[in-house]
């Protein structure tokens, strides 16, 4: 069926493989997510300036090549595109390319790294409508969310344009006199950077932003689901000028996701690893560091606790819990895994977070300007949500609103919450990544806080309470890498972002942020 549409509509846009739209769909508007902005929609990975397998200087493997896998709508399940699908050959390739454009892009100037990346910048938001338009297309997320994501993403290359500039050394003093003790600050060499596909975009310039800043040449592995994102960022970087061999980007299905894996973790060229995804797979490739002592940043699993003290405010509280639990429907490593509510003010806080629910979210397809909840990534993303609704339900649970898959079907979920949950429950034991807000009633600050660190991870943790004296003792127990205090959306640019415990290594974003692409060299400088 898919070959009797035209590869490309007379209004300039790309079909899908499938034909999903109904007669009449207005491609401006792209009520169905089935086509995607021609300009920006590449399927082949971009290796050394060049989209492969153009130029077989890299010795490509052709049959390889050839090899493609589909990127499905997670609204429609419909065919988005067939993108190539790399194996191990072609993560050498793109290292071999890092590591030949590494001499050159390390000994460009500050100055000069800075201006590209404002260049690339500048792309992006002259290309965001479109940008947002494949965010939601293969991710699911309301294009409003999708926007925000786009503007979130250019800024980190914004930012590091401008710290690029801001890479300083430091002379120590010594009792010698014939001597002259530097420091100096130096790019670690290529990075291979492996992202997810809650962020396909952000999570991306996060990473790439420092490392080019540092002077560090990438490769990166997007996500199965959401690769089209990091493809359209590789055209906006090649337009921006960033030189061949800089910024690469090899796709990959799910069944080759761990040979790619390997291969860049365990290639004597790459220097570096940053890695955001479970905290598994995370140990997986920290294994695969381990032999050749590479210098890795993980960003892994998280556990969340929005914790309501009885002297919070409950309304604002609620708009909080809203903001930080059903972005992205769900689908956020740092959005509130469980609730804990205390005693005082537990029914008044559940009552009105499940009216706020019932008013203020909307389920349906990302394209739809109501829509404020899209679908879930894929079928197993809903199972897991129904396994943790199931498993609490049976523990003694109650459940209050939602609970069940939306009438829309294929990976839509209601927004859902649940009261009576105890610990024992796998809700409060595993991370959700769902629109699941499971509710735990406590008696005492010690309490909450002795479940909220109980957690062998302790990546975000948020708390409403209007005591100062309570705000500055919970904000200095939670055994997390970032706090947010009577507020549900903490991520900045500027700031840093990174957990503690199992929820990984390092820091991105912020001035931080570009100590993880740099080595710290000492000279001693004698005879003077």
């Amino acid at each position: 069926m898919a070959s009797r549409l035209p590869l490309r509509p007379p209004w300039g846009w790309a079909w899908c493989p499938a034909p999903l739209c109904p007669p009449g769909c207005p491609p401006s508007r792209g009520l169905c997510g089935a086509h995607l902005p021609a300009a920006l929609l590449r399927t082949r990975p971009f290796v050394g300036g060049q989209w492969m397998p153009a130029d077989q200087a890299l010795t490509f493997d052709l049959a390889q090549a050839r090899a493609t896998f589909p990127v499905l709508s997670p609204g429609t399940g419909a065919h988005l595109a067939r993108v190539s699908d790399c194996g191990a050959a072609e993560a050498r390739a793109a290292v071999t390319a890092a590591w030949q454009a590494r001499p050159a892009w390390h000994r460009a100037s500050a100055q000069e790294r800075s201006r590209l990346l404002r260049r690339w910048f500048d792309l992006m938001i002259q290309n965001k409508d479109d940008l947002a338009k494949i965010i939601t297309a293969e991710n699911g997320k309301p294009l409003k969310e999708a926007h925000g994501e786009v503007l979130y993403a250019a800024q980190f290359l914004e930012w590091f344009s401008e710290e690029a500039r801001r890479i300083y050394g430091d002379i120590i003093s010594t009792p010698a006199q014939n001597r002259r003790n530097l420091v100096l600050k130096q790019p670690v060499g290529v990075a291979a950077i492996i992202t997810p596909w809650n962020f396909p975009s952000a999570m991306i310039t996060r990473k790439v932003g420092a490392a080019l800043a540092a002077g560090c040449t990438v490769v990166v592995k997007p996500a199965e689901d959401t690769p089209l994102s990091a493809l359209a960022l590789a055209e906006l970087a090649s337009q921006a000028g960033i030189p061949a061999g800089v910024f690469n980007v090899i796709p990959c299905s799910r069944p080759k996701a761990k040979e790619v894996g390997e291969a860049l973790c365990t290639h004597p060229l790459v220097a570096k690893i940053s890695f955001t995804g479970s905290t598994a797979t995370g140990k997986i490739l920290l294994r695969y560091a381990a032999d050749s002592v590479k210098k890795v940043s993980m960003e892994l699993g998280g556990l969340a606790p929005f914790i309501v003290f009885d002297s919070a405010d409950v309304d604002q509280a609620v708009a909080g819990a809203l903001a930080a639990k059903f972005r992205n429907s769900g689908q956020t490593c740092v959005c509130p895994n469980h609730f804990l509510v205390q005693k005082g003010i537990h029914d008044a806080f559940v009552g009105k977070l499940s009216g706020a629910m019932k008013a203020q979210l909307r389920v349906g397809s990302g394209f739809d300007e109501a829509t404020t909840q899209g679908p879930l990534i894929n079928e197993k993303a809903v199972e897991k949500v129904e396994k943790h609704v199931r498993d609490a339900l049976s523990k003694g649970a109650t459940l209050v609103t939602g609970g069940k898959r939306h009438e829309s079907g294929g990976n839509f979920y209601e927004p859902t919450v649940l009261s009576d949950v105890s610990t024992d429950m796998l809700c409060s034991r595993e991370e959700t990544f769902g629109p699941l807000a499971p509710v735990i009633k406590f008696d005492t600050e010690e309490e909450a806080l002795a479940i909220a660190n109980a957690a062998d991870v302790g990546l975000a943790g948020y708390f409403y309470s209007q005591d100062p004296a309570q705000i500055w003792r919970v904000a200095e127990q939670l055994e997390v890498g970032m706090v947010g205090v009577n507020e549900g959306l903490l991520s900045a640019v500027e700031c840093p972002f990174g957990g503690v415990k199992q929820s990984g290594l390092g820091r991105e974003g912020s001035k931080y942020g570009l100590d993880e692409y740099l080595e710290v060299k000492y000279v001693c400088y004698g005879g003077l």
